[in-house]
């Protein structure tokens, strides 16, 4: 959930950091005051386009930070991990976005730089707006796929995993096949720039990790007089004039003496014992190395003129011998491929052919959880629009199979056209009156009839799309009476299984809040400002009277008001002891 929001000089907002709780929270206030400025600062966080026109007038900067916080398992920790934001276990997400006058935005996820596509991606997950603009989603036909797969995730997910390996393997076959059969020209040119990149490194013979045993050998040689004190040094410490070693022999001869009068004693004997054959085992060691060691120019040499080369070959190549070995083996298959181009491309249509068919089998693997899915989110849809008084209206998901060319996959005795989500063609369609037939939503619904199927799918979605918060700006414009009590009810629902913020002029929304925020503009001098404030109970009652009437308060429309509280406390009431 949206936990905590702060705006600092933002359009006429000076600076307001507001906490929220979860459940429903509604937002109201005169028109003008500033309500959909704070969607606008949401939408901002969230990823939304900016523009200085945000930045208050004589400010350098508008700051927008949202504290979030989720709980057990949540998408926000994948976006976290592919992108590098550290994602404590609390759930706790700080998004912040600094708009600044000059027009340029900066963006941080839990307080690392991201750009503002990253900044968009951790939004998706955490916040959901709809507004009265949003509801043209839903006419985005591309969008009817996704949102019955989010209905099916449990079913489905599986299956597009094994869809999407057969499609990746499919589309790379399909890019191979292109890239080998082209013009003879670019082929023959092709096959020139291989042949002698792979005789180049041919000639060079690498071995496996040569570049790193060179370059040992050569800071030997290099710092061999560093080497040779060191070790000479080391030695005559221990065996030479100074003799060490004979120190130590006095030193071991001394304790055998009192050892056996001692157990401690005994056992310092018996330690001094094993480190003095470990000193002289070391001189031994140390006098074999410096007869070893040797100063041998031409090969220091050697190994510079080899580095050189093989440095070289990097540039070209690769950044270790490792990755040009690779590179030299890879481009030894390419040129095979090319010389015997009829013979591989033979098997590439093969190939393709086969693992088209499998994918094929699997995209009617999901279409038919699609179909099966499709009927119980049509059923459920009809059952929620009936309670939005749209209960003449009938709701069908349409899935048709896309046409392919002769190049693509054979299914069912036809070509079928393979994409990333399988072979399926999703629509939703909707009639509001009987007799009629079914048709495209934006065909069909009014702008009132849209905002109540938006509901709808919303209270069906949101179960699923695992967001934190679900803001409603005017979405229930243009409605009143029963319809107008019914989308109270339908949001008061959503938020039973998410945050809700909704932005509302109906009296009807308004009672039914769990929190009641109040926005008030204000004009000090020159300057206007924006505040906001958390209703009492009793400053519920003269908000709602005020949204009633719209004009002066009376004793009537307050006791309007408190039958609509009365209503929205016994509505909660009943669909607790319905989830219970």
């Amino acid at each position: 959930m949206l936990m905590e929001l702060s705006i600092r000089d933002f359009a006429i907002i000076d600076q307001i950091s507001v906490n929220f709780k979860d459940g429903l929270t509604v937002l109201t206030g005169e028109t003008g005051a500033g309500k959909s400025i704070i969607i606008d600062a949401i939408q901002l966080l969230a990823g939304g386009r900016g523009s200085v026109e945000f930045v208050r007038y004589g400010s350098k900067k508008a700051e927008i930070e949202g504290l979030f916080s989720v709980e057990g398992y949540h998408p926000v920790y994948d976006k976290g991990e592919e992108f590098g934001v550290d994602i404590e276990e609390d759930g706790m997400i700080v998004l912040h976005r600094t708009i600044t006058s000059q027009g340029k935005s900066i963006c941080r996820v839990n307080g690392k730089l991201v750009t503002l596509a990253i900044l968009r991606e951790f939004g998706k997950t955490l916040i959901d707006i709809h507004s009265q603009h949003e509801t043209q989603s839903l006419m985005d036909v591309e969008r009817h796929i996704e949102l019955l797969d989010l209905y099916a995730n449990k079913e489905i997910t599986q299956a597009k995993e094994e869809y999407q390996k057969l499609y990746d393997k499919y589309q790379s076959l399909r890019k191979r096949y292109r890239e080998l059969n082209d013009n003879e020209q670019e082929m023959a040119q092709r096959l020139d720039l291989l042949e002698f990149q792979w005789n180049e490194l041919q000639a060079a013979e690498l071995e496996p990790n040569e570049d790193t045993v060179l370059t040992e050998e050569r800071n030997r040689l290099v710092n061999y007089e560093k080497i040779y004190s060191g070790i000479q040094d080391a030695y005559q410490a221990l065996y030479g004039e100074q003799k060490g070693l004979d120190w130590v022999s006095h030193s071991l001869t001394a304790l055998e003496g009192a050892k056996d009068y001692d157990e401690q004693i005994k056992k310092m004997s018996e330690e001094m014992s094993n480190h003095y054959y470990l000193m002289e085992e070391m001189t031994f060691q140390l006098s074999s190395q410096l007869e070893q060691l040797e100063f041998d120019p031409e090969r220091l040499d050697e190994i510079e003129s080899r580095l050189n080369e093989i440095n070289r070959l990097k540039k070209k190549y690769g950044q270790s011998v490792e990755e040009i070995l690779e590179y030299s083996s890879k481009i030894e298959e390419e040129i095979e491929e090319i010389k015997n181009k009829d013979s591989h491309l033979t098997k590439l249509e093969s190939d393709i052919k086969e693992i088209g068919q499998d994918a094929a089998l699997e995209a009617k693997h999901i279409q038919d959880i699609r179909v099966k899915a499709s009927e119980e989110l049509a059923h459920a849809i009809q059952q929620e629009l009936k309670g939005l008084y749209l209960e003449k209206a009938s709701f069908a998901v349409d899935i048709q199979t896309k046409s392919g060319q002769q190049d693509d996959p054979v299914f069912e005795g036809r070509n079928v056209k393979l994409m990333p989500s399988g072979f399926d063609l999703v629509k939703f369609l909707i009639t509001t009156n009987p007799g009629e037939p079914l048709k495209e939503i934006h065909k069909v619904a009014s702008g009132g009839e849209l905002s109540r199927v938006m509901l709808a799918l919303k209270k069906i979605f949101s179960k699923h799309q695992g967001v934190t918060s679900v803001i409603f700006d005017e979405v229930d414009t243009g409605v009143s009476g029963r319809v107008a009590q019914a989308i109270a009810e339908k949001i008061y629902g959503i938020s039973e299984s998410s945050q809700v913020l909704c932005i509302s002029h109906l009296p009807q929304v308004a009672s039914m809040a769990d929190t009641h925020l109040q926005i008030e503009k204000h004009v000090s001098g020159d300057r206007t400002s924006t505040s906001l404030k958390e209703l009492t109970q009793q400053d519920k009652v003269d908000e709602i009277s005020r949204m009633i009437t719209g004009a002066e308060l009376t004793e009537t429309t307050r006791e309007h008001a408190k039958e609509l509280l009365e209503l929205a406390l016994k509505h909660k009431s009943n669909e607790h002891i319905k989830s219970r």
